[in-house]
């Protein structure tokens, strides 16, 4: 995945690859931090093995994937504060 966009069939469902036959797939649950403001947010679910990021002003549009390490490395970042410069003052 390495942050490209994930190809999927759209931004509420991921099939798994434990999908049933019958068409039955797994739902991404999609969460964003409480201290968004309500308007463009980032959000982030979680697919088989995989960490997905959208936008919200745009649900339909791009979804970055994500691997659990890459995930972790960008969270140990933040939590660093290596990224605060992005942040605007």
């Amino acid at each position: 995945m390495s942050g490209k966009e994930h190809p999927h069939p759209g931004p509420e469902w991921v099939k798994s690859s434990l999908s049933f036959s019958n068409g039955n797939c797994v739902e991404v649950t999609w969460r964003s931090a409480t201290a968004c403001g309500g308007d463009g947010c980032v959000e982030v679910g979680q697919g088989p093995g995989t960490i997905l990021v959208r936008d919200s002003k745009h649900p339909d549009g791009a979804i970055l994937g994500f691997t659990q390490e890459e995930w972790r490395a960008f969270l140990g970042g933040v939590r660093n504060g290596e990224f605060d410069r992005y942040a605007g003052d």
